[in-house]
């Protein structure tokens, strides 16, 4: 049952010149959030591309050293917001035939929904197990978050037959620019289901801040150094 006065109050606040005011605070702290963010990701992006770029050199040596025949880098064709396409770069960490052999393992998928995942997948190199263990293996992606297609922390972004998949629900995802790392990461990786990863990354979106975002770069920084589950 309605409680006396309630649809009154409702209507009242309808009508208010604060309901605007309160809005328009809301689109402006967005607006303000949304520009230190993209402020803090040109920064440490180029920042971190130059004081890396030693290790950078290194990792690229041992993949061409150990695989001669594949590329240093690995581009693969990336959903982002609004469902907009973008190549999004990696160190390659698997054979260079890795894609071609793809179908044939997909009936050993360890996680359950869009996503496939392989703790003992044969297509990883050696220096590829070592680089994905401690996500070395994403720090191209600064190049995208250089270029505006990723963000620092974000959802992860997913491959077109993933999204093929999703629900509208899972779709909701897609409604921000992915990111490098995110709640995702940080908190179990792929210890988690497909619907654990959505509903954390939708947490993220709902809670969307400059603070939520520096503790996930925090928590990223600790993962890096404490190598968690990645495969």
């Amino acid at each position: 049952m309605t409680p006396p006065g309630h649809n009154e109050g409702e209507a009242a606040w309808s009508s208010s010149p604060y309901r605007k005011e309160f809005r328009q605070s809301r689109i402006r702290q967005r607006g303000l959030y949304m520009l230190c963010k993209r402020a803090l990701d040109v920064t440490a992006s180029g920042v971190g591309l130059v004081l890396l770029s030693p290790l950078l050199l290194i990792v690229a040596i041992c993949i061409k050293l150990e695989d001669p025949k594949g590329k240093v880098l690995f581009s693969q064709i990336r959903v982002g917001k609004q469902g907009q396409t973008f190549r999004m770069y990696k160190f390659r960490s698997m054979v260079h035939d890795a894609e071609a052999q793809l179908e044939k393992l997909l009936k050993h998928n360890e996680v359950e929904g869009a996503m496939f995942k392989m703790k003992d997948d044969p297509r990883i190199t050696r220096i590829g197990r070592f680089i994905r263990k401690t996500s070395i293996d994403e720090l191209p992606q600064l190049l995208n978050v250089l270029r505006g297609e990723m963000s620092l922390v974000g959802p992860r972004p997913p491959l077109p037959r993933e999204v093929e998949a999703y629900t509208n629900y899972d779709r909701q995802r897609l409604a921000v620019t992915p990111g490098c790392t995110g709640l995702w990461q940080v908190s179990g990786r792929n210890e988690l289901s497909f619907a654990q990863m959505v509903e954390l990354d939708l947490k993220y979106i709902r809670n969307r801040s400059m603070l939520l975002d520096l503790k996930i770069l925090v928590l990223t920084v600790k993962v890096i150094l404490f190598p968690n589950s990645a495969y």
